[in-house]
């Protein structure tokens, strides 16, 4: 008897009870692709840190034995995907569970979250972002935004004003750093935003038009739907087309909403989107 095999992906990020960010907005996106989302809390917050008061508990101590047992049930996954982590002992932790968990079909995707803007988050330090390197290394496919992939390939950050070639460059720096794809998300050409898509030597450009404010959780969000598409079998180009087209229509409903900018993005009302 055939036996359906649903997709599983293990995530491994910080969960905001509020806010609509990291774990709170890629479970749901992924579960709504029907692929099982398997999360490994890297912290415990009551909220993201952009309000003015947060409760948090650092994860941490808790993350190797939670993953034991995982060992010690002999659990597979088809996919990693890993987001926010706060610490060199984070990112040793998530490199060992690559290590462990990875089979010969199973895609690890990096989200190597450092920095935005210009300029790293404050825990990243020089050495936090070589071992952000080197955890990139062990991936099949890494997303940074163009702050973190100026930052993984020494490349000088600037707000706009990029050359297409010059996109091009940096993508391929990112390939020889380890990963088969990278998409380089977020870049400012005028009106929109620009996707660069990197797989072997072939280099894309998805271009789309920039619409509302920025919201936190979008970059969680794009990361997840991408992941979990490629786990079903859909090519990179269509999970990014897929991943951009419904962080837009989340923005343009949280804008038409009045949605608080610090609440993230509605993605409640707009799931049926990934659902069709």
């Amino acid at each position: 008897m055939n036996t359906y095999h649903q997709k599983k992906l293990a995530i491994i990020n910080d969960l905001s009870g509020y806010g609509r960010c990291s774990l709170t907005a890629a479970i749901p996106v992924v579960s709504a692709l029907k692929v099982q989302a398997c999360p490994v809390p890297t912290a415990i917050l009551s909220n993201h840190l952009a309000f003015p008061a947060c409760y948090f508990q650092d994860y941490t101590e808790h993350m190797v034995p939670y993953l034991n047992v995982w060992k010690q049930l002999e659990l597979s996954f088809d996919g990693i995907l890993t987001g926010f982590l706060g610490s060199e002992s984070q990112i040793e932790i998530v490199t060992g569970m690559i290590r462990d968990f990875k089979g010969e079909t199973t895609k690890v995707i990096i989200d190597p979250i450092m920095g935005d803007h210009g300029k790293p988050y404050k825990t990243f330090n020089a050495q936090m972002c070589s071992r952000m390197r080197e955890l990139v290394s062990y991936g099949d496919m890494a997303t940074p935004n163009l702050t973190e992939a100026c930052i993984l390939t020494g490349t000088e950050y600037k707000k706009d004003g990029w050359k297409r070639e010059e996109l091009r460059d940096m993508a391929l720096k990112l390939l020889e750093i380890g990963p088969k794809q990278a998409v380089i998300t977020g870049v400012n050409e005028g009106g929109f935003l620009v996707n660069v898509i990197a797989q072997r030597e072939e280099i894309r450009f998805q271009k789309m038009k920039r619409v509302g404010r920025e919201r936190p959780g979008t970059g969680d969000i794009f990361s997840a739907i991408t992941a979990a598409s490629l786990l079903r079998g859909e090519d990179l180009l269509t999970a990014v087309r897929k991943s951009a087209g419904f962080v837009k229509a989340c923005i343009l409903k949280s804008e038409e909403l009045n949605i608080p900018v610090n609440n993230g993005v509605c993605l409640e009302e707009m799931l049926f989107l990934l659902m069709k």
